[in-house]
């Protein structure tokens, strides 16, 4: 099925956390990235963990196929040579678990790998905040860290993920403005069923991620601006 709503589409006061960190078994995140495209030399993965707590915070809001409220989480593999900015790698999509029935189709037309039944949620107890990825009522994913709110710190860019629709390659841009807990310490990110197909971007032991942040509040577009891989527009 497709979907009703026109890109771009604006999220505000997101919040959750994305974390970047080298997988125990490399190997296979390298074989989830396709021909033509190059994983990260360190094979490193991402994940990015969060909810939107009301409809209102959606540009869809009231409109059919509106996204609605949700939650969020997907993952996948760096990439090599195709920067969104200095030290801000592409990102391939392997797994996406959205909340939203609608959001899903939406991003499914936009080439993303997106399932159904999926629910994230996030604890929050003094500093300790577990997050957590249920799937058909099976916890499958769990991020525990401590977090200091604190003085918010305010963060701007662009993400940049690869998409495959009808074949080909294409390059979107997702600009954001988020505001960051001033501190915010992952204890553990584990991957609860061997079997379920997540697992292969398990982390390695010991822990060790290159990127970790939770944010309290990420106003992004989604998709901010697509073009076929290597075009002027996405380039």
């Amino acid at each position: 099925m497709g979907t009703a709503l026109h890109p771009p589409q604006v999220i505000v006061g997101a919040r959750g956390l994305y974390l970047v960190w080298l997988p125990a078994d490399p190997d296979a995140v390298a074989k989830l990235v396709p021909e033509g495209l190059t994983p990260a030399d360190d094979r490193a993965v991402y994940i990015n963990q969060y909810r939107v707590d009301d409809s209102a915070q959606t540009s869809s809001h009231g409109q059919d196929d509106a996204f609605g409220s949700y939650s969020l989480t997907y993952l996948g593999a760096d990439l090599a040579g195709l920067d969104a900015a200095p030290e801000v790698p592409a990102r391939w999509w392997t797994h996406y678990y959205n909340s939203s029935e609608p959001m899903g189709r939406y991003a499914e037309a936009h080439g993303v790998p997106a399932f159904p039944g999926a629910e994230t949620t996030i604890e929050h107890d003094g500093s300790r905040v577990v997050v957590t990825t249920t799937l058909d009522g099976s916890p499958i994913i769990r991020t525990t860290g401590t977090m200091e709110v604190g003085n918010p710190v305010r963060a701007n860019g662009q993400l940049r993920y690869i998409t495959r629709v009808n074949g080909e390659f294409t390059s979107g841009r997702y600009a954001f403005v988020a505001d960051l807990a001033e501190t915010f310490t992952v204890e553990s990110l584990e991957f609860l069923d061997p079997n379920h197909p997540t697992y292969q971007l398990r982390p390695a032991d010991p822990l060790t991620t290159t990127f970790a942040i939770f944010y309290t509040n990420m106003m992004f577009c989604y998709p901010g601006g697509e073009g076929p891989l290597h075009s002027l527009h996405g380039s």
